[in-house]
C-alpha cells in the first residue's frame, strides 16, 4: 500500500508538470454524417506524451486527474486547445470534448468554458460537450442549471456512450440533450442477432423521439455502416470513417468535400 501511494503521489506531481509544460497533446477523430455525406465535426481526444513512460491513453490518468482535482486545469487545457485548433485549422467544423462528470460538482463549468469562449474567439456554436449519463446521478438540479447555462450560450451538449451508464429515461427529457452517441458496444454486436439489431434501431427512434441527432460510435465495417444508414442514424464515427490522429493529418479533403 505504500509504494502504491507514493506512485499516487508521484503521477500526481508528474500529472501537474505535464500540464503545466505542455506534454500533453490532442488527437482528433472526425464524425461523418450520413445526410450531408460530409465530416462537420471532430472530437478532440487527449494524450500524454509522458518523458519516461511514454505515450499514455487518458484511461492512464483521467482517473487519477479526477480524483486529485487536477481534472479542472487539465479540461481547461484541452478545452482551450480544441477551441483554438478548431478556430485556426477547421473552419466551419464543430468540435467536441468529453466533460468528467466530477466537473459539474467540482466547479463553475459554465463560467470556465464561457470564459474560454472569449479568449479563443471560437463561436460557442461550434463547440460540443460531451457528457455521460452518469453526469446526471449526482445533484441533478446543479447539473441541468449548468447545461441549461450552456446551451442559453449556444454550446451544444451531446450525451456519451449511451447506453452504459445509469440514468432513467426520464432523464433525457429532463436535461434536454442535443445529441445521443450510441456506445460502440451496440455497434460491435449488430452482426451477431436480429435481436442485438433491433435495440440499435430503437436507441435511434428514441434519440429521435427526443428531438437528438444520434451518432453511433465504433464504426469498424461496411456492413455496420449501411445498416446505420438504412435505419436513419443522423452520424457514424470509427476506424471505418478515420482514426483518431494528429490534426495535420486530418482528411482535409473528405472534411471540405
Amino acid at each position: 500500500m505504500s509504494e502504491k501511494l507514493t506512485e499516487r503521489k508521484k503521477m500526481e506531481s508528474e500529472l501537474k508538470t505535464a500540464i503545466r509544460e505542455d506534454q500533453l497533446y490532442l488527437v482528433y477523430q472526425p464524425r461523418f454524417n450520413l445526410r450531408s455525406s460530409k465530416v462537420n465535426a471532430v472530437e478532440a481526444l487527449v494524450r500524454w506524451q509522458h518523458p519516461d513512460r511514454g505515450n499514455m491513453m487518458p484511461d492512464q490518468f483521467i482517473p487519477l486527474a479526477e480524483e486529485t482535482g487536477l481534472i479542472i486545469n487539465l479540461s481547461n487545457w484541452v478545452i482551450h486547445k480544441a477551441c483554438s485548433d478548431a478556430l485556426e485549422k477547421l473552419p466551419g467544423l464543430s468540435v467536441s470534448v468529453n466533460i468528467s462528470p466530477v466537473e459539474f460538482q467540482a466547479s463553475d463549468l459554465a463560467e470556465r468554458i464561457k470564459q474560454i469562449l472569449q479568449d479563443t474567439g471560437l463561436e460557442p456554436t461550434r463547440l460540443e460537450i460531451e457528457v455521460t449519463e452518469n453526469v446526471t446521478l449526482s445533484d441533478p438540479e446543479k447539473t441541468c442549471q449548468t447545461m441549461k447555462t450552456l446551451k442559453q450560450m449556444g454550446v451544444r451538449i451531446l450525451i456519451d456512450d449511451f447506453g452504459t451508464g445509469y440514468a432513467s429515461l426520464s432523464y433525457l427529457r429532463k436535461f434536454h440533450f442535443d445529441g445521443l452517441k450510441l456506445d460502440k458496444s451496440f455497434i460491435f454486436s449488430l452482426g451477431d442477432s436480429q435481436q442485438n439489431q433491433s435495440v440499435v434501431e430503437k436507441i435511434i427512434d428514441l434519440g429521435k423521439a427526443y428531438s437528438m441527432e444520434v451518432t453511433a460510435e465504433g464504426v469498424e465495417t461496411a456492413d455496420q455502416l449501411s445498416f446505420l444508414k438504412e435505419n436513419n442514424c443522423d452520424e457514424v464515427q470509427g476506424y471505418f470513417l478515420g482514426k483518431p490522429v494528429a490534426i495535420k493529418d486530418l482528411n482535409l479533403t473528405l472534411i471540405n468535400g
